[in-house]
């Protein structure tokens, strides 16, 4: 069959819910070693996530990430013989995409080392990408919002070599192995960076929100909430 648009002609995209189904990433792998370029897609949609989160932890840039997300990708795919399955895929990939990233930052002489040691104040950088969820109840959705930025930005104050460990640990909730598989380093030492990434956190949190202004803020009870309590009182009373 010819191509047409990277898709053989004939071949239907691959749905969403074939994305997390069965096969495994190994058996797609194995697939697409034999020729079926298609299914690719499928590997890229369930690991986009994590891929990113991963890149993003050492890259602020985003158009430089969307280069190295593609950049891993293309040298994952020529490499993919490569590929032993002595840890799951997406932890090799991951390990390309972390070593494409700290490569970009080597080239521009912007590399915090991972075996970097704690500097004296974490490097206020651009936030993260806010990782709220979204919800039915457009206060709590706002509220949700609001504190995923507040998180975001004081993760993406961490330390490189701390930000990325706490990533892979906390949000992509990877195993201690598996993140010490994906950057090359002892189990040891990923715990240790993630206890002190915590400890970071917290004491950035605590600033940031410490303050006798951002105080009078917490515990809210406005809006909806408050109309709906007086109103109920108000009914209560009436009755």
């Amino acid at each position: 069959m010819t191509q047409q648009g990277g898709r053989r002609e004939g071949t239907a995209a691959p749905d969403r819910a074939s994305w997390q189904a069965v096969p495994s990433d190994e058996e797609i792998v194995a697939r697409v070693l034999a020729g079926d370029l298609d299914l690719y897609e499928i590997l890229m949609r369930r690991n986009n996530q994590r891929l990113y989160r991963a890149v993003r932890s050492i890259v602020s840039d985003e158009s430089e990430v969307e280069d190295i997300l593609q950049d891993a990708y293309l040298s994952a795919y020529h490499h993919l013989a490569d590929f032993a399955g002595r840890s799951s895929f997406s932890t090799w990939l991951v390990r390309i995409g972390v070593n494409k990233a700290l490569d970009r930052q080597r080239r521009r002489g912007r590399l915090v080392a991972l075996e970097a040691s704690d500097p004296a104040s974490p490097l206020e950088q651009p936030g993260l990408q806010p990782f709220a969820t979204r919800s039915s109840d457009p206060e709590r959705e706002s509220a949700s919002l609001e504190l995923a930025g507040l998180l975001s930005r004081a993760i993406d104050a961490l330390p490189t070599s701390y930000r990325t460990v706490y990533v892979l640990r906390e949000i992509e909730d990877l195993s201690t192995r598996e993140v010490a598989e994906c950057l090359s380093l002892e189990e040891g030492t990923v715990k240790t960076r993630l206890h002190r990434a915590r400890a970071m956190l917290r004491e950035s949190l605590y600033r940031r929100c410490g303050d006798r202004e951002a105080a009078q803020h917490t515990f809210g009870f406005g809006g909806a909430r408050c109309d709906a309590l007086v109103a109920a009182v108000l009914e209560a009373l009436r009755r």
